[in-house]
């Protein structure tokens, strides 16, 4: 496997369409990274990592409304292994109006667009969720 990030939004997206409580991503410090800032949005429930035979997992509990319908419309890959994507910090707008957040890996950690734009810092733009 060659996009480890593509891997898990794919798996999320999928989990969230079949309407599953929970889905289980492979572990790697930025997806771990990257599902701590959507759980911190409250797009995802909750997550914890476990350990399986020498393997870590990211157990993801995915977060629904109360009358059933999705939180996450539309989960999606913008920098990719052939073409990656760049923003400054001045770039770094709202998403969707602020209904919407895009994940940002910087020098200071990987943080939401609203995050980097607080902390004035631009970086490599991973992924949008709304």
């Amino acid at each position: 496997m060659n996009d480890i990030i593509a891997d898990a939004l794919t798996r999320i997206r999928n989990a969230n369409m079949r309407g599953l409580d929970s889905t289980i991503l492979l572990y790697a410090k930025i997806v771990e990274a990257i599902v701590k800032v959507l759980v911190e949005k409250k797009y995802l429930e909750s997550y914890h990592v476990t350990e399986e035979k020498g393997k870590k997992n990211i157990q993801v509990n995915l977060r629904y409304e109360e009358d059933g319908s999705k939180v996450i419309n539309e989960i999606k890959r913008i920098s990719k292994s052939g073409r990656r994507v760049y923003r400054p910090a001045r770039e770094i707008k709202k998403f969707k109006n602020g209904y919407g957040t895009t994940i940002i890996t910087t020098p200071k950690g990987v943080l939401s667009n609203e995050q980097a734009h607080k902390q004035n810092v631009g970086g490599e733009v991973l992924c949008s969720i709304w």
